[in-house]
């Protein structure tokens, strides 16, 4: 039998100060979940870990998605990726129920392809689809696909009507991924304008070429009590139909799958958000 090879010392300290750091970021991430919101400087207290090291680990669980400091203060709160790793699944499992007998009853309506797709770390991830079964998609193999969200229709609908508090957080994390394509999609002005222009519209839309030159697309919100729990989006050829076109023909239409996901959703057990 051959042997295990020796160790030197310093493996096993790394090994050590790894589990050891794995660790402190676990109880971190866990008292943040337990309190809700909180600085630096509290959990350094609350956890006894110093200070520098409490920053180290807040920045590293940042960059993952698992944090995200507040705009407008040093609070710090877990994202919906943290909430993934608990009961997050299964909310999104509720969603894609509720969606796919929708999708199955007005998709074929529609022509052009539906996307259901929900908020996870600085994106829109697509979780139902009608692509494959549109004969009007040019795109196959949608689900799990990542969308940004200052350049989509479904990003501006969430933005636009998702809680204050949690658009300053998304905002901010956006401001801290160097992305130079979303750079113009941050200034102030431009992101008043679209969350005003949106809300007036009652639906996101994406129309300028800034993301998938092809096509265009209109989004509304799927909303339980006053949460967006997802966002509903039609996706077209530019060439086929202009935006007002779209937004005349298709957008009571697409309003009203939103609004047929939201009730399915509150009428299962559970699925109201909390």
């Amino acid at each position: 039998m051959g042997q295990r090879p020796a160790d030197d010392g310093a493996g096993t300290q790394d090994r050590t100060d790894s589990v050891r750091a794995l660790r402190r970021g676990l109880a971190v991430l866990r008292h943040i979940n337990a309190v809700g919101s909180t600085s630096a400087a509290a959990i350094a207290r609350a956890l006894d870990i110093p200070r520098p090291t409490v920053y180290r680990l807040l920045q590293t669980l940042e960059e993952e998605g698992y944090v995200a400091f507040s705009a407008s203060s040093s609070q710090v709160r877990v994202t919906r990726l943290s909430a993934s790793l608990g009961d997050g699944y299964a909310s999104h499992s509720r969603v894609c129920q509720a969606a796919g007998p929708v999708f199955g009853e007005h998709g074929p309506r529609l022509v052009w392809p539906l996307d259901l797709t929900v908020y996870e770390n600085a994106a829109m991830v697509i979780h139902e689809t009608t692509h494959t079964r549109s004969p009007l998609s040019i795109d196959r193999g949608m689900i799990g696909y990542r969308l940004p969200m200052l350049r989509t229709s479904a990003g501006r609908a969430y933005l636009a009507f998702c809680r204050d508090e949690e658009r300053a957080m998304i905002l901010d994390h956006l401001r801290r991924i160097p992305d130079p394509e979303d750079r113009p999609f941050l200034e102030e002005a431009w992101l008043k304008r679209m969350i005003e222009e949106t809300r007036r519209r009652a639906i996101g839309v994406r129309d300028g070429g800034e993301f998938r030159p092809k096509t265009s697309s209109i989004a509304a919100p799927v909303m339980v009590d006053d949460r967006v729990e997802a966002v509903v989006s039609m996706i077209w050829i530019r060439t086929a139909l202009s935006l007002d076109e779209a937004i005349s023909a298709h957008s009571d239409a697409l309003l009203g799958i939103a609004r047929a996901i939201a009730r399915t959703i509150s009428a299962q057990p559970n699925g109201a958000a909390p």
